[in-house]
């Protein structure tokens, strides 16, 4: 051998020794964001019980000292426990992931090529007037992981980031909205100033102190001719457009509904604007509990879908458009305006990977299976990349079997049932549990029999409670096929 050979030889060895000695390279993290607290809540909540009945029993001391290590132990478990970004992959960090790490041998990490669906979920909070505090929970899933992250310090930053070079196909329309309009408050105040837009305490004195609808006092501000539109009023349209969607996402409906107004005063026939202010009006309806603004909401949903049937610029633009359109009908219980929209957005551009998801849930809403089935196999047949033709082959591959196998479906249909039924009676024993808690811990400053009554229906609720959370676990997966032998 020659000493050439021999040289190359050694240095594959020593690459390949420092590979196996040398450890992993940590890289950089870009973004970082808390875990959504909710499972850590549930186990303090159960070690307060315990303290509470060795309260009870006459153990003082060990009673605080449970609760002190409890509420000491937990919010510095839930501080540790973070989802980081490193423009690649997302990776869970804390002792809990540590843990896992050594039981399964493997990081918890998902990278951004395997993620299958992104969704996001909204909580009002806080109702004060037309302002709103949300509070956002998005779910990213793929390969049989899933991280669920809540808003707060680092959500924004995650969420700009990490989907920025996710594909829109995998991300639900919330979801979609952050990422494009989720802003931080300085910035939004400074757009408010030079937009000169009225504050929402102004605008509600306004509203207050407007005549009645019968009042012939009412001046009604006409939109703007198009012959008479500048260019300076096309980029303020835009820029009021944008700030309507950053004051939605932010909760400020009032002053994202002025805005809103404003902009559609110069562009009344943009499809994409009549959406945006359908989904403003969703919100408000929601937030405000009214249904005649859900009404309104669907009547610019459909206003929206004509005008920009008529006024496409593009025939991509369209398609992805309508597709969105279609999906806020969906959220609206309006299945048939929405297989509409599905279908004008694949005569448009046939390559729409949502409108055929979006066609097979209304097939299933209907009961139709066979066409769920079709709809999932051309959503996988389209799909962009291998994450998405993996989702909509696994989709496709169920439903497939529900199709054919009617024991398979009667056990699935059990297990939804049993699921609901659990997740029902979870949410009234956790409400009772914490009712119950009050009264064992303020009962016996009252009567002791208060407070007996109080430790007993917590009991209860506790074991009601912690029972049904482990049967939801059980039953939220899909029961794996058993092919008939």
């Amino acid at each position: 051998m020659s000493d050439s050979s021999q040289i190359e030889e050694s240095k594959a060895l020593i690459e390949a020794t420092r590979e196996r000695v040398m450890p992993p390279v940590k890289h950089a993290t870009l973004a970082s964001v808390r875990i959504s607290p909710g499972g850590y809540l549930a186990f303090a909540a159960i070690l307060t019980f315990a303290s509470l009945i060795l309260l009870r029993a006459g153990r003082d001391l060990a009673a605080l000292i449970g609760v002190a290590l409890t509420w000491i132990i937990i919010p510095i478990l839930i501080a540790a426990d973070r989802i980081t970004f490193d423009g690649q992959t997302l990776f869970r960090r804390g002792l809990v992931a540590a843990f896992a790490r050594f039981i399964k041998g493997r990081p918890i990490e998902l990278r951004l090529a395997d993620i299958e669906r992104a969704e996001t979920t909204a909580v009002r909070t806080v109702r004060r007037g037309g302002r709103v505090r949300y509070r956002y929970r998005t779910e990213v899933a793929g390969k049989g992981i899933s991280f669920v992250f809540a808003s707060g310090s680092g959500f924004r930053r995650l969420v700009k980031l990490a989907f920025a070079s996710v594909s829109d196909d995998k991300l639900d329309a919330r979801t979609r909205e952050l990422r494009d309009h989720l802003t931080d408050s300085s910035s939004l105040r400074k757009t408010l100033q030079l937009l000169r837009l009225a504050s929402s305490s102004f605008l509600d004195n306004a509203v207050d102190a407007s005549p009645q609808p019968g009042s012939k006092k009412i001046r009604h501000q006409r939109a703007v001719p198009s012959e008479e539109i500048s260019s300076e009023d096309i980029e303020r349209a835009r820029l009021l457009r944008a700030a309507a969607n950053q004051l939605r996402i932010a909760g400020r409906l009032r002053e994202s509904a002025e805005a809103f107004r404003r902009a559609l005063l110069v562009m009344p026939n943009d499809g994409g604007l009549l959406y945006e202010f359908a989904r403003l009006l969703r919100s408000q309806a929601s937030a405000l509990g009214q249904a005649r603004l859900l009404s309104r909401a669907r009547a610019a949903l459909r206003l929206a879908v004509s005008r920009e049937i008529l006024n496409a610029s593009s025939e991509y633009q369209a398609g992805r458009l309508l597709n969105r359109m279609g999906e806020t009908f969906l959220e609206l219980g309006d299945a048939g305006p929405a297989a509409r929209a599905f279908r004008r957005a694949l005569e448009i551009n046939p390559r729409t990977f949502r409108a055929q998801l979006g066609l097979a849930d209304v097939a299933l809403r209907d009961g139709k299976l066979a066409h769920v089935i079709h709809h999932y196999n051309d959503a996988a047949r389209i799909a962009s990349d291998e994450a998405l033709v993996r989702f909509a082959r696994r989709e496709a591959d169920y439903y497939a079997r529900l199709n054919d196998d009617e024991d398979y479906l009667a056990a699935e249909l059990r297990r939804i049932n049993w699921l609901q039924n659990a997740q029902r009676v979870q949410s009234l024993a956790a409400r009772s549990g914490l009712a119950s808690i009050l009264l064992a811990l303020v009962g016996p400053a009252i009567s002791p029999m208060a407070g007996s009554m109080g430790l007993a229906f917590a009991t209860s609720s506790i074991v009601a409670w912690a029972g049904t959370l482990l049967a939801t676990r059980f039953l939220r997966p899909r029961r794996r096929f058993q092919p008939a032998s």
